[in-house]
């Protein structure tokens, strides 16, 4: 297993290496180009790079980005050939006519509600300030699930978009009273003590949907086969990645302490990644009831499950 485990990590500190922050040079077209931010639901990709290769000799270059944004405009641009992503922001592209394609969940489970240590329920964030990470989250979306156990609504608190690395910080100063978002941001918050989980999302939201691995039509079109063989390895990937391991590749991009990495993996796992029809459609129909979007698109017509 360590032997294993040392090659996984050799693979991922060149591929690491390799990427810069919204450039990627020396690809080949036998590379499938990916993008990340260096969160722990992105870490089924980030385990998958060295398996793939060993596989059938496809490489994947993993091509890093700070925020959602720059992210987003790498994938709908084509100079990516996919992304693991905020799945309501890759449906909201979708939306506005991007040729992008669901292939397969990012994580299951993995967010919590953050709160400071003075707040004992959701109806105590009356009035209070409340941080996500951008409307078109799963964590905007858990938010009004949250409220929604005590009678509030959205209107009942003072909501805030915050950069994921600066919520711990503002809930130590006082800055703000909550926040949801991406792994290991929730684990830094109560590493630190400045707060503690009110909610995990399993507890609001059975299955919920969060972050997806999502490919362009052109890739899928023009290189059916190594879609084909990215999909099925990265699900395999994923399968495979148990607590010991996903914290060694998490320690190797995160950068983070033993103590955040332990407190975060416990709310999350990687093994069966198929996106659902029914699991999808709740997810539409949140987005739709919590303002989200008007309008989302089909199943049929966004998520590709027949690799």
């Amino acid at each position: 297993m360590k032997k294993k485990l040392s090659a996984i990590l050799l693979s991922l500190a060149l591929a690491a290496s390799a990427a810069s922050c919204g450039k990627s040079e020396g690809s080949d077209e036998n590379t499938v180009k990916i993008a990340y931010l260096p969160i722990t639901h992105s870490l089924a990709v980030l385990e998958e790079a060295e398996e793939l290769e060993k596989q059938s000799g496809q490489k994947v270059e993993l091509v890093k980005y700070g925020s959602w944004s720059e992210l987003l405009d790498a994938l709908n641009s084509n100079r990516v050939d996919g992304a693991s992503v905020l799945i309501e922001l890759a449906m909201k592209s979708k939306q506005e006519g991007i040729g992008l394609k669901a292939v397969a969940l990012g994580h299951r489970d993995g967010n919590v509600i953050i709160v400071s240590n003075d707040i004992g329920s959701a109806a105590d964030l009356k009035g209070k300030t409340f941080a996500i990470p951008h409307r078109q989250s799963s964590h905007n979306i858990l938010l009004n699930d949250a409220l929604a156990t005590a009678g509030l609504t959205i209107d009942d608190v003072n909501v805030t978009e915050l950069a994921p690395t600066e919520m711990p910080s503002a809930l130590a100063s006082g800055q703000i009273d909550g926040y949801c978002v991406a792994e290991p941001f929730g684990a830094m918050g109560v590493s630190l003590g400045a707060g503690k989980v009110l909610f995990s999302s399993e507890e609001l939201w059975e299955d919920s949907l969060c972050c997806g691995l999502v490919l362009t039509d052109k890739f899928i079109e023009e290189r059916p086969d190594d879609a084909k063989s990215f999909v099925t390895s990265y699900k395999s990937a994923g399968n495979a990645l148990d607590k010991e391991t996903a914290k060694e590749v998490a320690k190797k991009y995160l950068s983070q302490s033993d103590e955040v990495l332990d407190i975060s993996l416990q709310w999350i796992s990687y093994n069966d990644l198929d996106i659902t029809k029914e699991t999808y459609d709740t997810l539409a129909e949140k987005v739709k009831a919590y303002g989200l979007s008007d309008d989302t698109p089909a199943y049929e017509d966004f998520v590709k499950n027949d690799f």
